[in-house]
């Protein structure tokens, strides 16, 4: 993963909100430098692997934001994910391209899997395949 400054927001809100210990973050979509790279329903006969990038991207822009939030000595656990689909009716593969998400998180913070929900919609902003949320806390770290 790498060091970023938190996605820019495609509207108005902010992309992660701290309160506390606890930090919201905004849908986030499969963009790179503002640029949605992935659009369109997920097709019903497309393997669920060959949405990875797709769906990693989205993760790792929700952690930047997430990350964003930290303080110096602070570490993230991610609490609750919530992984949008943009499905067409028939589609149940929800679950598997949420699990993308979810190894994903949990390589990238150490903080274990998160509780979690798959949900397919009819359509994304900006015709994005997939939005990924997450709300974090943020832990003191000690060795």
């Amino acid at each position: 993963m790498t060091d970023r400054n938190a996605p820019q927001p495609q509207g108005q809100y902010v992309p992660a909100k701290r309160h506390g210990d606890l930090i919201f973050v905004s849908g986030m979509t499969s963009r790179e430098n503002g640029k949605l790279l992935f659009m369109g329903q997920v097709e019903l006969d497309t393997p669920v692997e060959a949405y990875r990038i797709a769906v990693e991207l989205a993760a790792e822009n929700s952690l930047t934001a997430a990350k964003s939030q930290l303080i110096a000595g602070e570490q993230l656990a991610v609490l609750s994910l919530t992984v949008y689909v943009n499905a067409p009716v028939g589609y149940t593969r929800h679950s598997r391209i949420a699990d993308l998400a979810s190894r994903f998180m949990e390589e990238h913070t150490g903080g274990g899997v998160s509780s979690r929900a798959a949900i397919g919609v009819s359509s994304l902003p900006g015709d994005a395949t997939f939005e990924v949320s997450i709300v974090a806390a943020a832990d003191r770290y000690s060795p």
